[in-house]
């Protein structure tokens, strides 16, 4: 791995928790359940900041601990510039510091990054999500230069989204542990490769240097009996009190009462995920009440077989169905 200067630290002092900033250690963002949240639409396909002011107010009411704006359930890749930032300043005006709000600013042109991670930080987002270079890929030492390139532009913490089943790469355990000792903004791994292996093995060479975030809704108990300290999760979109308390189970150290609630929910989870996300996430909002409406093309609004196993599922979970058909 190449080596480096460790940066001085340089982080803004925000009105957030006690604790958020720590000089030397793992700043910890949030602890517990973050959401990674949709981008609702009008039925002419613009951003519908109404209905994502109820979403907003309905996370947090129900305990959700950290608001993820613009990652990819809130659909980034089709969002122009202008749309993905006006999301995140929306949700940090509407959020008004009652939690964290977390901008995906990740890009596979490291330029884009650095600009759209930048103006997050104008906008007023407490941290960013960097996944890593999608399509055209990056070699290990490519992810560390991108990273640490995005990282020393910005002052405020960075968490890096390891998604190889999207991106097509894997950010490798000692990748993230050097970016994580040597870099001091590089705080946190949202972990999604699906390996509870390699989750181990990254917080084992990260040696405290990193906070782990599950990044998969079924695995959320194994990760944070690991040392994990919480989840981005799809499915608090639909059930956020539940994610919330399921991570206040674990980081209580109650792991057998929080095992039996993540095998009750593991239906729901794989409803979640039987098409592509964010489609059936867009499809509970709806079924709920919310105006989430439909993804943009290319994904396309969820079948009605799939709508069927999610509403089961729903139903199953105690979930009230409201209405059935996107606005």
């Amino acid at each position: 791995m190449k080596q480096g200067k460790k940066p001085a630290a340089r982080f803004r002092k925000r009105n957030l928790p006690e604790g958020f900033y720590k000089r030397g250690a793992v700043m910890s963002i949030f602890k517990g359940a973050g959401v990674a949240l949709v981008t609702p639409m009008k039925e002419n396909g613009e951003v519908h900041f109404e209905a994502l002011e109820k979403l907003l107010e309905f996370q947090i009411e129900n305990g959700t601990d950290a608001i993820i704006s613009v990652g990819t359930t809130g659909e980034a890749p089709t969002l122009e510039d202008g749309e993905h930032l006006d999301v995140i300043r929306f949700c940090v005006q509407k959020t008004a510091g009652r939690i964290p709000v977390i901008a995906g600013t990740g890009s596979n042109n490291t330029a884009h990054a650095v600009m759209m991670s930048r103006e997050a930080q104008k906008a007023g987002a407490d941290g960013c999500l960097l996944v890593s270079p999608y399509y055209n890929k990056a070699t290990q030492q490519g992810l560390i230069e991108s990273f640490s390139a995005i990282a020393h532009s910005v002052d405020i913490p960075c968490i890096l989204y390891n998604v190889p089943s999207r991106t097509g790469t894997n950010i490798l355990p000692d990748t993230a542990a050097w970016l994580g000792k040597h870099v001091e903004n590089i705080v946190a791994v949202k972990e999604a490769s699906g390996s509870i292996s390699q989750t181990a093995e990254l917080l084992e060479k990260a040696e405290g240097s990193l906070d782990v975030y599950s990044g998969n809704d079924d695995q959320i108990v194994p990760v944070m009996s690991l040392g994990g300290i919480g989840v981005i999760s799809v499915l608090s979109n639909v059930a956020p009190q539940f994610v919330h308390d399921l991570t206040a189970l674990c980081l209580e150290g109650k792991y057998k009462e929080a095992a039996a609630e993540q095998i009750r929910s593991l239906e729901l989870c794989r409803s979640l995920f039987c098409e592509v996300n964010p489609i059936p996430a867009k499809a509970g909002l709806n079924m709920i009440g919310f105006e989430a409406g439909r993804p943009r093309l290319p994904l396309t609004e969820m079948t009605e077989k799939g709508k069927e196993r999610l509403e089961k599922a729903m139903k199953a979970f105690g979930l009230d169905i409201i209405q059935k058909k996107s606005k």
